[in-house]
């Protein structure tokens, strides 16, 4: 169900591709003005905040930063806040997943995949809080179903999206009363181009609804946990049923 967020800001990292640029599509159809982050996708960005205002809807407008850089990290939302005028909604969603088999991770490797999938969280949550806290404001952080399961060529990511979790519980202790924290961790949601048949069928074999997620279905649970006001510290598994099959869907 669309909410009513005349007047509010979101930012939403990693908003110029994929599951990302749905949910900044979507707040910008709730009304909100929309800064969509990205890293080196000043099209995609681009494209995003011109079709946003095809729309009709409110201001978008792209923000460039590497996730990685701690100091990008924590100045992006004191960017938006000074462009924009405020910001009252904060979605962590840039991140990367790479296949590291064991034995072939590097420190550079690892560090990579947590700087991004991890410490940014943190980063821009913390630089964000005073904005956050001042408009009784919301944050929701991306997750994945990796978080709860093992899956041995994805370690560095599984450890990353586990820290989500922790790193969601403590943020909404720690910014209670005015901010709500709360994640969600889709399952196989816009399988990669690249994929085959073959791979796709394997994967809706892991899957007890028999098919894979949509945007729609991580997009009903980002509106829950913005419109929900007694509800903070808590992950929705957003897979289809995937995690409770028992079985590692990813080698």
């Amino acid at each position: 169900m669309p909410l009513d967020l005349t007047g509010r800001v979101a930012l939403v990292t990693g908003g110029a591709r994929r599951v990302g640029r749905a949910i900044a599509e979507a707040l910008a159809d709730d009304g909100a003005t929309v800064a969509v982050h990205h890293f080196a996708s000043p099209d995609a960005a681009g494209d995003v905040a011109r079709a946003i205002e095809a729309r009709g809807k409110p201001r978008a407008h792209a923000f460039q930063a590497d996730l990685r850089d701690g100091e990008q990290a924590a100045n992006l939302p004191a960017e938006v806040a000074g462009r924009l005028g405020r910001l009252d909604i904060l979605v962590n969603s840039a991140a990367v997943m790479l296949r590291q088999p064991f034995g072939s991770v590097t420190p550079a490797m690892w560090d990579d995949v947590l700087n991004l999938n991890l410490r940014a969280y943190f980063l821009v949550a913390q630089a964000a809080a005073p904005h956050l806290q001042a408009a009784h404001g919301r944050i929701v952080n991306v997750s994945d179903v990796a978080a709860f399961d093992v899956w041995p060529s994805y370690l560095p990511h599984s450890v990353s999206k586990a820290g989500v979790e922790m790193l969601t519980r403590g943020l909404a202790r720690i910014l209670a009363p005015e901010v709500t924290v709360n994640g969600i961790a889709p399952g196989p949601v816009l399988l990669p181009e690249a994929t085959d048949d073959a791979e796709a069928a394997r994967t809706v074999g892991t899957i007890p609804l028999k098919r894979i997620g949509r945007p729609d279905d991580i997009l009903r649970a980002v509106r829950y946990l913005i419109a929900a006001d007694f509800v903070t510290g808590t992950t929705l598994i957003v897979d289809g049923g995937q995690l409770v099959r028992g079985r590692a869907p990813v080698p």
